[in-house]
């Protein structure tokens, strides 16, 4: 009865769901919210940069429990066919 109602960071609850018995779902709801606003940033840089100029990389998500690390310089969420080109976004904001 007492491991039924023990906290979720005890020595017990760490060892059975590791990183993620720190996190509660405010903590997984945050980091989606900064992964939105970074890559809402991002979005609104990219519209706004100049033609000329380098393209932005796009922002790395905070990384959650039970997730591999990715490579330092690798994004598993990079730009691709899914999201619009900067000028589908000029046109849409325009």
């Amino acid at each position: 009865m007492l491991v039924k109602h023990l906290p979720r960071d005890s020595a017990l609850g760490r060892e059975l769901h590791g990183e993620a018995a720190d996190w509660s779902v405010t903590d997984y709801l945050l980091a989606h919210v900064v992964d939105q606003l970074q890559e809402a940033n991002w979005m609104f840089a990219t519209v706004n940069r100049d033609e000329d100029s380098e393209p932005l990389d796009y922002p790395e998500p905070v990384h959650r429990p039970g997730q591999p690390h990715p490579p330092k310089g690798h994004s598993e969420n990079t730009p691709g066919d899914s999201l619009p080109s900067p000028e589908e976004l000029q046109r849409f904001f325009a």
